[in-house]
Formats: C-alpha cells, sequence, structure tokens
C-alpha cells in the first residue's frame, strides 16, 4: 500500500450517518455513489468519480435486511474492477457472526460464509469492532482489524464514578472482555451462566460472584431482543445489586426489544453508533467510535499500529 496513493471514503446506505462522521474525524468529504434499483429491487451501485489507483474506504455495517451485506459487496467488486488499489471494507458492525461454529447438525458457518464472500469479492482489508468471537478473525486470509469499543466505554463508566462497581459476563464465552473491563475499572468480576434453549430464548440463569451492595455493569458484544439482558438485570437486583447498567457495543435492537427496555429496571444502557437506533429512550446512552475509526484508517494508510488504539 502506498502512502502516496489517495484515500476515498465511501458510505454504504446502511451506515450513511456514521460514515459522514469518520468522514469528518477524517478531515475530507465522502466520495461519490450511487445506488440505482430496478423494478425487482435488484441493486446496481456506480461511483461517481475514479477511484482508479485509490485506497477506497467503504463504509457499511452488514446488519439484517441481507441486502445491507449483497450492497457492500457490489460496492467492493464495483471498486476492484474500477482499478482501486486496495479496497477496505469497513464493517462497524459484522453480521452474521453469532454463527461462528457448528453447534448442532445440519447448519451453515455463516461467519465464515461471508468472510469468504468479501474475500472473493475483492477486499484488501477488513476493519470492524467487537467481534462476537474472536476466532472469526481466523476466517479471513486477508489482515483484519477487530477494534474495540471499550476505547470509548471505559472513559464514560469512569465518569459515572460508580463505588463499589462489579463487572458482569452475561455469559461464559464473554468472561474474557469483562475480565478486562473490570482490570481497567478496578472492579470485581461476576459472570451470568445461562442455557439458551434455541437462538433469542434463555431456558435457565443463574449468577456466580458477588454482587450484593454493588452496582453492576453488565458488558457485551450486542444486545438483539433484549430479553436475555433483561432477565440478567432481573437476578442481578433480585441478588441484591444497587443498580444496573450494561454496556453495549452493537445495538441490534429488534422485534419487542425497545418495548422491553422502556419497561424495564436497567438504569442505563450504553452502545455505540455503529447501528442506527430506530428509537431514543430516556435509559439509552449513545457514544460515538466514529473518530476510532477514522484513526484506525489513517494508522492503516500510513503504516502506522492500529493496536495502539486499544487498552494494553
Amino acid at each position: 500500500m502506498s502512502p502516496n496513493a489517495p484515500v476515498k471514503l465511501f458510505a454504504g446506505s446502511a451506515s450513511r450517518a456514521f460514515a459522514e462522521k469518520v468522514a469528518v474525524h477524517y478531515g475530507q468529504p465522502l466520495g461519490q455513489l450511487t445506488l440505482h434499483r430496478f423494478s425487482d429491487g435488484e441493486m446496481m451501485p456506480k461511483y461517481e468519480e475514479s477511484v482508479r489507483g485509490a485506497h477506497v474506504c467503504i463504509i457499511q455495517s452488514t446488519a439484517a435486511p441481507a441486502d445491507n451485506l449483497l450492497e457492500l459487496l457490489l460496492l467492493i467488486d464495483a471498486a476492484r474492477r474500477a482499478s482501486a488499489e486496495t479496497i477496505t471494507a469497513v464493517i462497524p458492525y459484522y453480521g452474521y457472526a453469532r454463527q461462528d461454529r457448528k453447534e448442532e447438525g445440519r447448519v451453515s458457518i455463516g461467519a465464515k460464509l461471508v468472510a469468504n464472500l468479501l474475500q472473493a469479492a475483492g477486499a484488501s482489508r477488513i476493519v470492524t469492532m467487537d467481534l462476537h468471537a474472536g476466532q472469526i478473525q481466523g476466517f479471513f486470509d486477508i489482515p483484519l482489524d477487530n477494534l474495540e469499543a471499550s476505547i470509548v466505554h471505559i472513559p464514560y463508566v469512569q465518569r459515572l464514578e460508580l463505588s463499589p462497581l462489579v463487572v458482569v459476563s452475561p455469559d461464559a464465552g464473554g468472561t474474557a472482555r469483562a475480565r478486562k473491563y473490570a482490570r481497567l475499572l478496578h472492579a470485581e468480576l461476576a459472570l451470568v451462566d445461562k442455557y439458551r434453549a434455541q437462538p433469542n430464548q434463555v431456558h435457565s440463569m443463574r449468577l456466580i460472584g458477588e454482587v450484593r451492595g454493588k452496582h453492576a455493569l453488565i458488558v457485551d458484544d450486542l444486545v438483539d431482543t433484549a430479553g436475555t439482558l433483561l432477565r440478567a438485570v432481573d437476578l442481578l437486583l433480585a441478588e441484591g445489586a444497587l443498580s444496573v447498567r450494561a454496556c453495549v457495543t452493537h445495538a441490534v435492537l429488534s422485534g419487542p426489544a425497545y418495548e422491553r427496555l422502556a419497561k424495564s429496571a436497567l438504569a442505563e444502557l450504553i452502545v455505540t453508533d455503529t447501528l442506527p437506533l430506530k428509537h431514543s429512550l430516556p435509559n439509552i446512552t449513545v457514544l460515538s467510535v466514529a473518530k476510532v475509526f477514522a484513526q484506525a484508517l489513517h494508522n492503516i494508510h500510513h503504516h502506522e499500529s492500529v493496536s495502539a488504539l486499544f487498552y494494553p
């Protein structure tokens, strides 16, 4: 990658507002593209400026519907065919990441399939944030930078001055993330052990650790229907927690999520802007990670360390 080649930032339709903030922090405007749709819904994106020899960065989260993923693939393919020198797929939220392994027979490993599609389309590099499972990085044969929302979460929680504080992992898989937050916040650690009968449905839940007389902070990568999160909130309050907050990177918030959150005892849901909110609620706080992505793209272009953006 030549640092003398121009960097051009483009926004997919699912992440336009977020991409505009990234562009402001990067210090240049978004490039021009159009997305034509045929009468049957088929998409045809077109770059309205030359990308020959440029470092093209395409910003698009791949949340549902699947058109968002397909649009990103078409944009990557178009840039490759237009002779871009490199193509960085900036995917703030990497959809299908929950399908990272086979837990039962006759199912797809969706996260691996998406990785194959991105590489086949022509992506040179992936920049994302807080993958659902770390092993997804191994699905790629191209560089992948997995940024961390802790860079904005930790300072915000520190300003709340919650004491005593206990950080709670909502499942065994998130223990490493919760342990890092606990270390940085000088807090204790607890774990909610849950058995999930099927996706979006928890059969049983129990607490490992002590939360009585403490403020609890649940740390997770995403919240979808919010059912599991709010069951954990009720459990922690029943076990004597003074208050319960949650730090979550990706606010998927589908189905009855907003209604549940509005009626819940959750003091605050702290999320980032990797996905746009459909509604605002008094107990939802949005922290922007656009500056983090802009700095990561700057460091990549100038051959500087991206890991310098992480907490050690």
